[in-house]
């Protein structure tokens, strides 16, 4: 079995929690340290030190290719799927995104003209708001992260 890419460590201990209790409820009592070399093993782990070192300082990541997100670019509402993702300096500095919209925002704000887009990239910091700004001081990207 090749071993997958791991979660946070925080989110790793805490899968390793509800596995515990989850067993506990079947009344099976295990501590917390056998939790965890389960789950490592569950992994495809050899033990829990090889996943923990695997995970690294690595921070929560809220995004994932596939998963949705709802925000507002260049201040029009949407909802969309995340279809690229790639972290700067591990997630610490925040996410370049790529996102297919349900549907289409307008991006220009005359009315005599329009330019729709379905599809929008753009860097976010951990905060989802992006560093570009409008003229107004309006972030051009803001995804809501639970």
């Amino acid at each position: 079995m090749t071993p997958t890419q791991p979660l946070s460590r925080d989110a790793l201990k805490a899968q390793a929690r509800r596995l515990r209790k989850a067993l506990e409820a079947e009344g099976n009592f295990i501590s917390h340290s056998e939790a965890l070399e389960l789950l490592a093993h569950q992994l495809g782990y050899r033990d829990w030190n090889t996943l923990s070192a695997a995970a690294g300082n690595r921070p929560d990541t809220p995004l994932t290719v596939g998963g949705r997100v709802s925000g507002r670019y260049l201040g029009q509402a949407f909802q969309a799927e995340i279809i690229g993702l790639a972290s700067i300096a591990g997630g610490t500095g925040g996410w370049r995104v790529s996102l297919a919209l349900d549907e289409a925002v307008d991006v220009v704000k005359f009315d005599s003209f329009s330019a729709f887009r379905q599809r929008i990239s753009g860097t976010v910091g951990r905060d989802g708001r992006s560093v570009a700004h409008t003229s107004d001081g309006t972030p051009h990207l803001q995804l809501s992260l639970r």
